[in-house]
């Protein structure tokens, strides 16, 4: 064997041993990120960007919709309720981001807290850019449509909430029918177009998940950003 042979390898030997000991202490590709530093990284996003981003989106569509809706046969403008009228951030907190329907809510600012019964303590803070939108389009002459995932048998203390959180004078609250199994895009595509099929003209939708803006039935649509859960 010659020299230069041997060389070789010895090089390569030591390139296979040090390739082993990387992978053995490298993670592994797929490793998920890991959960409890991603909820750090969401407050911090709360707390310092969500609100710029929550603006930069309200004001784009309300440029829109005060452009538009001067030439639209009957505007209307369509809202989302959760995390896009209203925030939930202080069971989302309680929660540690967890989602538990039933059970009581008796002691926030910590948790558990339920949902339903969160709701109908009727105290979700608006989410001012977006109240700012409901207030503009409406003194234009926009009518404002809520269409919600939440089920009808929510509607009253819902309605409470918007008053609470300062919305007024909506055109219309649509809610998910108990019985009706739909996904929500679905379900608010068609309720836009129960909206269209009444003469109006959508035209801008604004929403915190794809979910609420899929399925057409609007000219424009807005994404409000929600990073803290997800609907389907």
């Amino acid at each position: 064997m010659t020299t230069t042979l041997a060389r070789l390898m010895r090089l390569a030997a030591c390139v296979a041993i040090l390739l082993a000991s990387a992978c053995a202490h490298a993670p592994h590709a797929r490793d998920p990120q890991n959960l409890g530093l991603l909820k750090t990284r969401l407050v911090a996003y709360h707390d310092h960007a969500y609100a710029t981003d929550l603006a930069a989106v309200a004001r784009e569509a309300e440029r829109y919709v005060l452009a538009r809706a001067p030439t639209a046969r009957k505007p209307a403008l369509v809202l989302d309720i959760d995390e896009t009228a209203l925030s939930n951030w202080d069971v989302i907190v309680a929660d540690d981001f967890g989602y538990f329907s039933a059970g009581g809510c008796e002691f926030l600012p910590k948790g558990p807290c339920g949902w339903i019964e969160w709701d109908k303590l009727a105290k979700a803070p608006a989410i001012e850019p977006t109240l700012h939108l409901f207030d503009t389009a409406r003194g234009a002459g926009i009518r404002v449509f809520f269409v919600t995932g939440r089920r009808e048998t929510e509607r009253a203390w819902t309605e409470r909430a918007l008053v609470h959180a300062g919305y007024a004078g909506w055109e219309a609250l649509v809610m998910k029918p108990v019985a009706l199994d739909a996904s929500a895009a679905a379900y608010k595509s068609d309720a836009r177009a129960n909206i269209e099929a009444e003469g109006f003209t959508i035209v801008a939708n604004v929403g915190d998940q794809q979910s609420d803006l899929e399925g057409g039935h609007a000219e424009r649509t807005f994404k409000m950003p929600n990073p803290f859960y997800y609907v389907p």
